[in-house]
């Protein structure tokens, strides 16, 4: 996340491995404003967080025998969303930066916030 400029869209993505039919819409989501040219950026949280651990969203999936929660992420990333990650969910579900299988920044809530913040809209999933 730059302050230079400031997102058009941001998704506080709590939900985690609990939820999988859930996930996929956010991700679809993300993918289609950053499609469109919007500059988004999905924040990881809480139970969310687990889902940059490796093997653990390439281990999901939403509907038997389709696609794992992994490749809609990389569908996100590669429309240019960019994920960032909170330190203290990290800490909060016992992983380290060396188990993540993203290179995302990590950020505490307070870091991220003032970006958070200023974005166009703001949705919690």
């Amino acid at each position: 996340m730059t302050e230079q400029q400031a997102a058009d869209l941001v998704i506080i993505l709590i939900t985690g491995p609990e939820n999988p039919k859930r996930l996929p819409s956010a991700f679809f989501l993300a993918s289609t404003a950053a499609a469109a040219e919007m500059n988004v950026v999905v924040y990881f949280t809480g139970p969310a967080t687990l889902l940059l651990k490796k093997g653990v969203a390439e281990s999901i999936r939403p509907m038997e025998g389709g696609n794992t929660i992994k490749d809609f992420m990389e569908l996100a990333l590669d429309n240019g969303v960019q994920f960032v990650g909170c330190l203290q969910s990290l800490e909060l579900n016992g992983m380290k930066k060396e188990d993540l299988a993203f290179d995302v920044p990590l950020l505490t809530p307070s870091q991220a916030l003032p970006s958070l913040g200023s974005a166009g809209r703001v949705l919690t999933w």
